[in-house]
């Protein structure tokens, strides 16, 4: 095994065994101070801003209703700069202010771990018919809403990037600053900045399913060549400021295909480079007052899982038909627009404990996670089309109040392939039960382990958080983990957490939509929550992630405010 695997490994349990006592002695060596928490906004000081349109709900382009992101075939709009605002609006802009004892703070379309968001936006284009901006790297500024100008391509050389693509694609980056995350938690900082990829992966597809294109992170492509393309490796860009890391690249088809069409899953590395000797524009803002402690820790996982490789795969792209589509049991109100889904969307902070969800809701939830994985990629659901790899991840859940449900321990197998149940039945303890539960649909590999109530366990594997045992249900992200390092390498251990993210805002939106609230949970015993389902010791399956839904407790001290001035909640 390569030692970089070794070494992820060992960072994995180091995450384990520390997370529990992190914040006793980080508040020893004064690391949780509050005066030196980061602005949560990078801008690039010098680089021409272009304020996108602040669009009202009302106005084109209009949202379509939520259930039709997963069950209709939406037109596609053209590539204008409101399609371009209203993309980013339900992507990554704030959607709301809130303001208590005289400090406010900004919520967002994608969540973040302690609402720190170390989550960078980019996009780059070439020349589209009806869309007025220059060719070039453009970076989101959320507070703004606007796009900063960073770099001026060349024409030419922005037109071969994006040539092996269908026409009028252009495509959009993520990094991470991993400081908003580590000035808090410290060396979890990492596992908490690849949860918020996968949030705002899933807000980025969504956002593109709402105007009727299609978004697909281009898996082949290396690190470095991301860095570059971002401009992020541009040390002079950045002295004395906190770095940003590479994290993914997708494009953005905004026409659909009339025929079966072949696209790369990576980009021309001479090109990028070409792209890259553009005029540059800014420089990037310091985020803190101090400077950064280090946590060498949070280095060493970040060059051990660093993508070296570049693969030349491609993706086939079929027209979309009714097999792209998923039909759960029970349908949302047809007066339910996903836009004002994406607006509402809020982390529950605490559950009133007796709130319930009907059962049929409960399993229309589950469909939506489930990526049909035995469908080509381009025809899975939304967001699954955007992944070009099989699901790694499954549900461990804690049901708690489930109207027609037991309450007790159950496992989701999100993976088509019948020998999982298998696999999963050697590696876990033997007296589990593994039966189908009432009314569950026949697609659904849902299983009942054992029944009892949950509650307080759920809540001591979640750091004795309420929220795990207050809510209707609770669930562990279980990562098919040595077989998908085995399999990919080092570098997955990203897509992991990305997978999981990714699974938890569908879970996020799925709530709005039936009427409760949902919330991501980033503390929890990683060793007592396996011994629980029989993993341990073995490190072939992990649980990376938690997660809980239930009936929110809003707090009424809270003021809530417009997202942008001139605009209404």
């Amino acid at each position: 095994m390569p030692d970089t695997q070794d070494l992820i490994k060992q960072v994995h349990h180091y995450h384990q065994e520390t997370k529990h006592n992190f914040n006793r002695y980080a508040r020893s060596l004064g690391y949780l101070d509050w005066a030196n928490q980061p602005n949560p906004f990078r801008r690039y000081q010098g680089a021409p801003l272009v304020k996108l349109p602040l669009l009202r709900l009302d106005e084109p382009p209009l949202s379509p209703s939520y259930d039709a992101l997963y069950e209709s075939i939406l037109p596609p709009q053209p590539l204008t700069l409101k399609t371009l605002s209203r993309f980013f609006e339900y992507a990554l802009s704030i959607t709301a202010w809130k303001a208590y004892g005289g400090t406010r703070w900004a919520l967002r379309s994608n969540p973040s771990s302690g609402n720190l968001h170390p989550t960078e936006g980019y996009c780059i284009l070439g020349t589209y018919p009806a869309l007025p901006l220059e060719p070039g790297l453009y970076h989101y500024a959320p507070k703004e809403h606007g796009l900063e100008y960073r770099c001026q391509y060349a024409p030419d050389a922005v037109h071969e990037l994006l040539a092996p693509f269908p026409p009028d694609t252009f495509l959009v980056g993520l990094s991470s600053i991993h400081w908003r995350e580590a000035w808090k938690y410290g060396e979890r900082a990492f596992r908490y900045c690849q949860h918020d990829i996968g949030h705002a992966l899933g807000t980025l597809r969504i956002a593109a399913a709402t105007l009727g294109w299609r978004l697909i992170v281009l898996t082949g492509v290396d690190d470095h060549t991301i860095g570059t393309l971002l401009g992020i490796q541009r040390d002079q860009d950045f002295l004395q400021t906190e770095p940003e890391f590479p994290e993914l690249l997708a494009a953005v088809l905004t026409i659909q295909p009339e025929s079966e069409v072949s696209i790369p899953l990576t980009v021309d590395s001479c090109h990028v480079q070409q792209c890259s000797e553009g005029s540059w524009h800014g420089t990037a803002n310091r985020l803190s007052r101090d400077n950064p402690v280090p946590w060498e820790i949070i280095d060493e996982v970040t060059a051990a899982s660093w993508k070296h490789s570049r693969e030349t795969d491609a993706l086939t792209l079929f027209p979309f038909n009714s097999a792209c589509t998923t039909s759960p049991k029970e349908e949302s109100s047809p007066s339910l627009l996903a836009g004002a889904i994406i607006h509402q969307r809020r982390s529950a902070v605490a559950f009133d404990g007796k709130t319930s969800i009907p059962l049929a809701r409960f399993y229309a939830m589950l469909s939506r996670i489930m990526p049909h994985s035995e469908r080509p990629v381009s025809q899975r659901p939304v967001p699954w089309d955007a992944v070009p790899w099989d699901p790694t991840i499954h549900l461990g859940v804690f049901v708690h109040r489930v109207d027609g449900l037991s309450p007790g321990l159950y496992l989701l197998i999100r993976h088509h392939d019948p020998a999982m149940r298998q696999v999963f039945q050697q590696a876990m303890h033997a007296h589990f039960s593994w039966i189908t539960p009432p009314g569950c649909p026949s697609e659904l590999p849902f299983y009942l382990l054992e029944e009892g109530h949950a509650q307080q366990l759920a809540m001591q594997l979640s750091c004795w958080q309420d929220i795990a045992g207050d809510s209707a249900f609770s669930l562990g992200m279980i990562a098919e983990f040595d077989a998908s390092l085995n399999r990919y390498g080092p570098w997955f251990y990203r897509r992991l957490f990305w997978e999981a993210g990714l699974i938890g805002q569908v879970l996020y939106l799925e709530a709005e939509a039936a009427g409760v609230r949902a919330t991501g949970i980033g503390c929890f015993f990683d060793d007592p929550v396996h011994r629980v389902f029989g993993f341990y010791p073995s490190t072939q399956f992990q649980s990376l992630y938690h997660f809980t839904v239930g009936g929110p407790i809003e707090d009424r001290r809270l003021t809530t405010l417009p997202p942008y001035e001139g605009t209404s909640l």
